[in-house]
């Protein structure tokens, strides 16, 4: 499916959030998600499905002083 992320169109797989981070290679890390603007919590990943069209950002946090 096409969707938008980072602002970029990219096509994936899915059908979930977690499959698609899986798939950009961030399964694991510790990362940020907003869904068409709404914050997405860690513990819906899983079970919130993408469609065609929708637009994901994930951000990563960053150290600094």
């Amino acid at each position: 499916m096409k969707i938008t992320l980072n602002g970029e169109a990219r096509d994936l797989a899915g059908p979930s959030v977690s499959d698609a981070l899986i798939q950009i290679g961030l399964g694991t890390a510790k990362v940020a998600t907003a869904l068409n603007g709404s914050f997405l919590p860690a513990a819906a990943r899983a079970t919130t499905t993408l469609n065609e069209g929708d637009a994901l950002e994930v951000v990563a946090p960053m150290q600094g002083g």
